[in-house]
């Protein structure tokens, strides 16, 4: 047996669960099969049978073991052991029973510890990546709290988030916002990358999930599923529009959202940053949701051009003072309508509409002044083509008479 540890390993393997969260039985597991591994690798066998290490915890020793058959006349010496041999090591031993004998080197180098240093550490690397693998697999699609680290060469946030260190690229932050490290963040976790080395977490602070997450913390409706979130549309720093419905008809859902005095609602705008947040409430009628998604703007009308599984189209009429409301600011307030109800929205003004309607009148009048003007065309182009047949008509008659008078004239003179 060899000593690698003095007085009891307990206290180190607990100490390692504490801060790497491996278990007991992951070291010792790991530990035995890196001895064994430097044992082949000390007698320059890649395989060998039955063959195995055990540690004593108490004292901290270690030692390899290679097992045998007990059988009457030996024929194989590697893995055979007579019975008289056998009975030495333990009396009740019988025919056919295995028995354990320590095959530990006496001079189990520096080599052989080395390596089984480097299996060791393997094994715990790999022990630990699979514990902060399935552990973040788990919190995938959810809302975490980390702490900012730093900000890399290439503009990406590193947040601590315990365990790990998750990377969080440019694309997944709040436009103009400034990270600094030290500060806390909640991050929404897209997705966990296997690696050679720890997983990889990648995180977001600009999803629109995140806004889910805040409003089932903050509303309990939400989280009792009284109140229901049918629809998110964001674009992170600026503006979101979330679709509410109640279940019950007893809750007013945007009211619930909001909470007394918009409490809710502010403790959500500040954790946002100040980003704006438009309430609507969600209708199955399409008409009616399409106006609501496009609040706090008004609206004279709503026509479905399309509504199939290849398209869905409305044409949307407001005021003229309400036309730049709808559209938004480098069109941001229909972009998000579009994305919350899932619909193509065309907004026009009132006095568009009106000029276009008479665009189409005169339209219309042209095109009946065209049709006169073929119809008459075509009158003019019958009574041509009838005078023509007539000359014609009346040209043949004249050579027929021609033709008869010439005749009678060849008649005369033969008489």
């Amino acid at each position: 047996m060899i000593k690698i540890g003095a007085g009891n390993l307990n206290e180190v393997f607990e100490e390692l669960e504490r801060e790497k969260g491996i278990s007991k039985e992951v070291v010792i597991s790991s530990l035995c099969d890196a001895m064994v591994a430097a044992y082949k690798k000390h007698l320059r066998i890649k395989e060998i049978a039955n063959v195995e290490a055990f540690l004593d915890e108490q004292s901290g020793e270690i030692g390899i073991f290679k097992g045998k058959t007990v059988v009457e006349s030996v024929e194989d010496e590697d893995n055979e052991i007579s019975l008289a041999e056998a009975k030495e090591i333990d009396e009740d031993v019988e025919l056919g029973d295995e028995v354990k004998l320590e095959v530990t080197p006496e001079q189990f180098g520096r080599i052989a510890a080395q390596a089984a240093n480097q299996v060791l550490t393997q094994r715990i690397r790999e022990a630990e990546r699979n514990l902060v693998l399935n552990e973040f697999l788990d919190k995938k699609g959810t809302l975490i709290t980390g702490i900012i680290q730093k900000v890399d060469d290439r503009r990406n946030v590193i947040v601590n988030i315990g365990k790990t260190d998750a990377v969080m690229p440019r694309k997944e932050q709040i436009p103009g916002e400034y990270y600094k490290p030290g500060n806390r963040i909640r991050v929404f976790v897209l997705n966990v990358k296997e690696t050679t080395r720890l997983p990889q977490v990648i995180v977001s602070h600009a999803h629109s999930e995140i806004v889910r997450e805040l409003f089932e913390l903050e509303v309990p409706e939400i989280e009792d599923g009284i109140v229901e979130i049918k629809s998110i549309s964001r674009e992170a720093g600026y503006r979101t529009k979330i679709a509410v419905w109640s279940n019950d008809p007893e809750v007013d859902s945007v009211g619930a959202c909001i909470g007394p005095r918009g409490s809710r609602i502010q403790t959500i705008v500040g954790e946002l940053k100040n980003e704006k947040i438009d309430i609507v409430r969600y209708s199955e009628d399409p008409v009616e949701y399409i106006v609501n998604a496009l609040s706090p703007a008004r609206v004279v009308s709503v026509d479905i051009m399309a509504d199939d599984e290849f398209s869905h189209e409305a044409l949307v009429v407001v005021p003229d003072d309400q036309l730049s409301l709808a559209i938004g600011r480098e069109g941001q307030n229909v972009r998000l309508a579009h994305k919350l109800t899932n619909w193509k929205i065309d907004i026009k003004s009132v006095s568009q509409m009106e000029q276009a309607e008479t665009q189409n009148v005169s339209n219309y009048e042209y095109e009946e002044e065209v049709v006169d003007e073929s119809v008459e065309d075509a009158v003019d182009s019958e009574e041509l083509q009838a005078e023509i047949e007539e000359e014609m008509s009346q040209q043949e008659i004249d050579e027929e008479d021609i033709e008869e008078g010439g005749i009678s004239e060849e008649s005369e003179v033969e008489e």
